[in-house]
């Protein structure tokens, strides 16, 4: 059984474009579901977080794909996986945050109360989450996913990675034109003033 598990968190990934576009949508509906149950664990109220309509947060799903491409090699290393994890993610939503604020003047979320935060946007609790999950995931969590994934017929892996991927430029152009907005959803305090003044 050690051996096993030493086998698959050592394995070396030998990924397809749908590889990604599969966990591209795990990781952001895994965020989609973390950060509405943060909301219900804080606000007793379970909401969708995202600036999208459907059940995902591509920021996850982007920042989980660039961890494993970049980072992949380092398997062995989950020091280093850790920090330069923090490093990217931590870049990622600020200049996400940034992105949204100056296209749709709303914010999505908002770390002004916690300590060591940089305009609201990132904060040092933020990055130190960052680091372990994009240490778990690459270490841990996609090797096991492509154990799995290898196991699907070609057929199912494409057909549903393209159904996805309509789904998503549909719901994408959808937002573009409708963010989702609303009560635990953004902050348009008067902090956003400052911003745009």
């Amino acid at each position: 059984m050690v051996r096993q598990m030493k086998q698959w968190m050592t394995e070396r990934v030998k990924a397809d474009f749908f590889f990604y576009v599969w966990l591209f949508f795990i990781l952001s509906v895994f965020g989609w579901a973390w950060e509405g149950f943060l909301c219900l664990f804080k606000d007793d109220m379970y909401v969708n977080r995202g600036f999208l309509t459907g059940p995902w947060l591509p920021i996850y799903g982007i920042g989980g794909v660039m961890l494993e491409i970049l980072f992949h090699r380092w398997r062995d290393r989950p020091v280093l996986i850790f920090v330069s994890s923090m490093a990217v993610c931590t870049l990622l939503e600020y200049l996400a945050g940034w992105y949204l604020e100056l296209t749709w003047r709303v914010r999505w979320w908002d770390y002004s109360g916690m300590p060591w935060n940089l305009h609201g946007r990132i904060c040092f609790l933020s990055s130190v989450l960052f680091g372990l999950g994009g240490m778990l995931l690459v270490w841990a969590v996609s090797p096991l996913f492509y154990l799995l994934y290898r196991k699907i017929p070609m057929k199912i892996k494409t057909g549903l990675g393209l159904l996805l991927l309509g789904m998503f430029v549909a719901d994408a152009a959808y937002s573009a034109m409708f963010p989702h907005v609303g009560r635990g959803v953004t902050f348009t305090a008067a902090a956003l003033r400052l911003v745009f003044v």
